[in-house]
């Protein structure tokens, strides 16, 4: 396709303007939980702050930086990515800067303008004077800082993690691209649409010379669908390259596994400790993932850019920031297991199965019943029977 073609194809994406709640059928009124912050700082990037607090925070207090992509708004994507019910569930805190069009006809964070990829300038330095404001507001422990986004918020992801290293803990990128790929829209289209091949130390070196930071670096996980025609998958394979060079580590992966289905790759530190990991979601377009949690929980509702894929990559991701583990109310329920009798023994019992994948596997396994009225239908009830005797809740 031609740049001019191109640049055609990005004057008509305002029209989709898709990004509105009713898409999530969650209807005109649907109410969200982030709440506008002004007079946060200088905001030289002219960019709009909301955030989210839930009433419980987990100790020490953590803050997850979210972005969002082109054509959206941050109340749209954090309701369709699940972040604040994610938040609210674990206890974190969450910023979600927004774009205007006045910056942006698009609503794009510009990863690709020089002005607002470059440390203290522009739109990176209104999103770290949003960190800062939250962490004086919220006493956010400055070991606990983490960002996410997708598309141009993963592109700008990639920027603030370069620009800004010594701020962050740890890092995930969703359908985006590599810092300092390029510093204009002719460079930008170019890695979107061919992701250039470059030698992993020319691509560290680009994060090198965004600051005067020589390390520790954050850790990072990339995700990205294979069938990606917005975002050449290649850019995945670049922004490994750049953070396995700026660690240290080698090109080839130290664990291959499956998670729910699709590929991980997991590259350790010398503590053992998984500081680069890649998830290659098969068939899968351009957008973030959702599916149900390891906890039977399912966060986000699809929408446009967001896909039903079988796995939840805002769950995941607040996993590999170590976000996960807190649950509310601990030291109440500490206190009340405390002052409660003993419970009398019992014989153990094998660990039951994931009660989900359970119900489903007895839907797959279920013969349809023949109906005259209706075709073919499934007997609801010996579905659920069949799920809860495999659980072992059921005899």
């Amino acid at each position: 396709m031609s740049l001019a073609k191109n640049l055609e194809l990005l004057r008509q994406l305002p029209k989709l303007d898709g990004f509105r709640l009713r898409e999530f059928g969650l209807g005109a009124g649907a109410a969200s939980p982030l709440e506008e912050v002004t007079g946060f700082g200088s905001n030289p990037g002219q960019l709009r702050m909301y955030s989210f607090v839930p009433a419980q925070l987990q100790q020490p207090r953590a803050l997850v930086v979210v972005l969002h992509g082109c054509g959206q708004t941050a109340a749209a994507y954090d309701l369709g990515a699940g972040w604040s019910t994610l938040a609210n569930h674990y206890g974190f805190a969450l910023v979600m800067p927004e774009q205007q069009r006045a910056n942006n006809a698009n609503t794009c964070f510009n990863w690709f303008n020089t002005e607002d990829i470059t440390r203290d300038s522009g739109e990176a330095q209104s999103i770290r004077e949003m960190i800062a404001h939250m962490a004086e507001t919220h006493g956010i422990d400055a070991r606990r800082v983490f960002i996410t986004g997708l598309s141009a918020g993963g592109g700008m992801t990639s920027v603030m993690l370069a620009t800004y290293p010594e701020v962050f803990a740890a890092g995930a990128v969703v359908a985006g691209l590599p810092y300092g790929i390029a510093t204009n829209l002719r460079e930008a289209l170019d890695g979107m649409f061919h992701s250039p091949d470059r030698p992993a130390r020319e691509l560290g070196d680009l994060v090198r010379q965004a600051s005067s930071h020589r390390g520790p670096w954050p850790k990072i996980s990339v995700w990205h669908g294979s069938a990606d025609r917005t975002v050449n998958p290649g850019n995945a394979n670049a922004i490994i390259k750049q953070w396995l060079d700026l660690h240290g580590l080698p090109g080839a992966p130290m664990a291959e596994t499956i998670v729910d289905g699709y590929p991980r790759q997991t590259w350790w530190d010398k503590d053992g400790e998984t500081v680069v990991e890649s998830y290659a979601i098969t068939g899968m377009s351009h957008g973030t993932p959702l599916g149900i949690a390891d906890n039977d929980q399912r966060y986000g509702v699809e929408g446009a850019f967001l896909i039903e894929a079988g796995i939840s990559s805002s769950y995941h991701i607040a996993k590999f920031f170590g976000l996960t583990g807190w649950i509310p109310n601990l030291a109440t329920k500490k206190a009340a297991a405390k002052s409660a009798p003993a419970p009398k023994p019992v014989t153990a019992l094998s660990p039951a199965p994931h009660l989900a994948r359970s119900i489903r596997s007895a839907v797959a396994d279920q013969p349809a019943k023949p109906n005259p009225e209706k075709g073919r239908s499934l007997d609801i009830s010996a579905v659920i029977t069949r799920a809860l005797t495999a659980a072992g809740l059921m005899k």
